[in-house]
């Protein structure tokens, strides 16, 4: 994970507590897999990402994640697996940490959190 050497995201992963369990949308793993460049890239991501535990959205989750897709796509330039991730988020009543929270606006009673800092801000 490319944040795994980045001080910032080692200093946040490190405030959870051991029995905290970090978990990740399956869709975030996708995404995080998209990006790797090559072979080498997703053979260490997927290492580091199997120490977290990871969620699929339900049916039903997936049935509100199309009513808020269907209601913002246009108005707020909804993307499809931002309203996916969103809402598996608020299903769980858990918040979203992520640095794109425009992303999430929208998404009816999603709680969004800056995780740290980064190096421009």
């Amino acid at each position: 994970m490319c944040c795994a050497s980045y001080p910032p995201a080692v200093e946040w992963l490190n405030t959870f507590e051991d029995d905290e369990e970090i978990i990740l949308p399956g869709y975030v793993v996708m995404e995080l897999i998209q990006g790797c460049r090559n072979k080498i890239e997703q053979e260490k991501l997927q290492r580091e990402l199997a120490t977290y535990g990871m969620i699929w959205p339900s049916p039903d989750d997936c049935d509100r994640a199309l009513g808020v897709f269907a209601q913002y796509r246009l108005s707020h330039n909804a993307g499809l697996l931002d309203v996916l991730i969103g809402q598996t988020a608020v299903a769980l009543d858990i918040p979203l940490c992520t640095f794109n929270q425009k992303h999430y606006q929208f998404v009816p009673g999603l709680q969004t959190v800056q995780p740290y800092k980064r190096g421009s801000e």
